[in-house]
């Protein structure tokens, strides 16, 4: 049966946590310098409708390094950009590749790709969620502190996509997630309900760092949502990750973003560049959890 990873509820927490193991296996692998090629002569299409730094470099380099090839396409290259329907693309790339990422919008956009995809089908982002950035986040808490069941997570800000997929993670991996994010502006009630007691929505900031091991957080304005930057300025300015709301946290507590960061805004640089933080350890991370991923859908 083709598996697809649309969300981390795709998975069980079994799975998840064999392939944040492989993760840490192929990172060790990559660093010795050894060659690791298990999808030799595999196909991985990219379908970008936003743009991406971190996760296109990131599943290109993982597929070259597992010696495979990742082809990139972008509205302007493909027919789908001019009007094809998404159901005749998934047909083709089907036939053309053997697993294949979107990054778009909707997500309703690519549960209709999966309907009638014959391949692996991996959201590599859409409005509601961002699995793959919880891959890479969870392998580096587990990298730097050990087991993350047990533990306290804070989210400060936008209940986004991003909120959304660490409320999934609370369900899989057994942990607290407390979200504090400005009227307006919180998570889905539904993705927020279905995770019962592993998710709250506290009043502010400091309560939700109190004693965490983790604190999170992401832009104000997510990409598509730029003509509300002014209004949305306003609405966070008391949602800010501070030295005040770190030193509110657990001693030990590391600081996580997905990237990219405005520093002054959604955190001030004296957090995100301090000794808490585990960005860019993060960040390299979701190179060697993709290609754990891919690595669990295609062998």
């Amino acid at each position: 049966m083709t598996r697809h990873f649309l969300t981390l509820l795709d998975l069980s927490p079994e799975e998840l946590r064999k392939l944040i193991a492989r993760a840490g296996e192929l990172k060790a692998t990559q660093h010795s310098g050894e060659l690791h090629e298990s999808l030799k002569g595999r196909i991985l299409a990219m379908v970008f409708e936003k743009s991406s730094t971190r996760t296109r470099v990131s599943f290109e380099a993982g597929m070259a390094q597992l010696g495979g090839h990742a082809i990139f396409l972008s509205p302007r290259d493909t027919q789908l950009g001019r009007g094809e329907p998404i159901e005749d693309t998934a047909r083709v790339l089907s036939r053309m590749s053997d697993v294949i990422i979107i990054r778009t919008y909707e997500h309703e956009k690519i549960e209709r790709f999966v309907e009638y995809a014959q391949v692996p089908v991996i959201n590599a982002l859409t409005d509601m969620y961002h699995p793959c950035q919880l891959l890479a986040d969870i392998q580096t808490y587990f990298e730097q502190r050990g087991d993350i069941q047990g533990k306290t997570v804070a989210w400060i800000g936008d209940g986004n996509n991003m909120c959304h997929s660490y409320i999934n993670a609370a369900r899989r991996f057994d942990f607290e997630l407390r979200i504090a994010a400005p009227d307006g502006y919180h998570p889905d009630a539904r993705v927020l309900a279905d995770a019962g007691d592993y998710a709250m929505l506290v009043n502010n900031p400091t309560e939700a760092a109190r004693g965490a091991d983790l604190v999170v957080t992401d832009v104000w304005a997510s990409m598509g949502q730029e003509d509300e930057q002014a209004k949305r300025v306003s609405a966070f300015a008391d949602y800010q990750v501070t030295t005040d709301i770190m030193a509110a946290a657990d001693p030990a507590a590391l600081f996580m973003h997905c990237l990219p960061a405005h520093r002054g805004e959604e955190v001030v640089a004296d957090v995100i560049d301090g000794p808490q933080s585990v960005v860019w350890d993060e960040a390299e991370n979701r190179l060697h959890a993709q290609k754990a991923l891919l690595e669990f859908l295609l062998l």
